[in-house]
């Protein structure tokens, strides 16, 4: 990876820092709660959240993101909110319209699929229950995190088509695949989104380049920035979707930010997430009102920062963690 010189010292980081866990309201990418650790910056608060399973090297570009935020000017924004649009899990049908009502006013929503254990058929009696649920003017997209392999996504995606997907998230793992495919169903109308093919990638914009999508998907943290993902979606040269990492509060302010400089913004945006969790540490969260975010900085309440405070070996856990993406990346001397 390539290296980057932090502006701030460890300490820096950690002299403001807190480690907080916030419950879910359902299940998400197999966890029922989210740690984060945000900090505060000459910019304004910042958060720094790879998943736990992401090794140093890839979580690394998920500090330097925040270190972006923290302690570099931001680019000016473009408009004053953000249209965002409905998460759901890999729920039960039948849970679904208590998962939609978490999301006031969004007329997308994106629906998780291809979830392990589940067969197609889960999928597709989520899907139309979301289609039922929002009625033929919503907009409901699928993603498949790159779980499907080429026949299973077109099986898939044949399936789901009668649901009128807006687009296909991720549906296959690589970018070979995701070129076939997008080939084997262009006569279905249904665009190919990249997501991990963009934040997981050495090469992010090596998925545009083999024409293997229609559309980017970006999340500022794990690109290193907002900065580095304007970057990346100009040269790109494709339609861009930002989203979130299942992020705090502070963590989707990043995204909003990004989604605000955005030149062009022609999809709803997934930085609704916070509606998933059943409590965060801003009052009020930055969750959709009307379907809609403002753009802008917030700030943590401290008294949530209290109450939400992660136990004392997690806190060890993540600043152990923290520290050692730090030198991952100040590299050598």
């Amino acid at each position: 990876m390539t290296t980057l010189r932090p502006s701030p010292s460890l300490a820096d980081i950690l002299s403001t820092a807190h480690v907080v866990a916030l419950p879910l309201a359902a299940r998400f990418r197999g966890i029922d709660v989210r740690e984060a650790v945000v900090f505060e910056g000459p910019e304004g608060w910042t958060e720094f959240s790879p998943f736990a399973e992401y090794d140093d090297a890839e979580a690394a570009a998920w500090l330097a993101g925040a270190i972006d935020f923290g302690w570099m000017p931001q680019p000016a924004p473009v408009r004053a909110e953000i249209p965002v649009n409905a998460t759901v899990p890999a729920v039960d049908a039948a849970s679904v319209p208590a998962i939609l009502a978490r999301f006031d006013g969004c007329r997308t929503a994106k629906v998780k699929v291809a979830e392990p254990g589940q067969r197609l058929a889960d999928d597709v009696a989520r899907v139309q229950a979301v289609r039922e649920a929002m009625g033929p003017e919503g907009r409901i997209r699928v993603d498949a995190n790159g779980a499907w392999n080429v026949d299973e996504a077109e099986r898939a995606l044949h399936a789901l088509a009668e649901c009128d997907l807006e687009y296909a998230e991720q549906p296959c793992a690589t970018v070979d695949e995701l070129a076939e495919l997008r080939r084997r169903v262009k006569y279905m109308g249904i665009p190919i989104a990249a997501d991990e093919s963009v934040r997981k990638a050495s090469d992010p914009v090596a998925v545009a380049r083999a024409g293997a999508a229609d559309l980017l998907i970006v999340k500022a943290q794990p690109l290193g920035g907002v900065n580095r993902a304007l970057a990346i979606v100009a040269e790109a040269g494709l339609p861009a979707v930002v989203s979130s990492a299942l992020d705090t509060s502070i963590g989707l302010s990043m995204g909003v930010t990004l989604a605000g400089a955005l030149p062009q913004l022609d999809y709803d945006c997934g930085l609704g997430t916070s509606s998933l969790f059943t409590a965060d540490i801003v009052e009020p969260a930055l969750a959709p009102r009307g379907g809609v975010l403002p753009v802008g900085r917030i700030a943590p309440d401290p008294a949530l920062l209290a109450e939400h405070a992660a136990s004392d070996d997690r806190r060890d856990w993540w600043l152990a963690r923290l520290a050692r993406c730090y030198e991952e990346l100040s590299g050598p001397d």
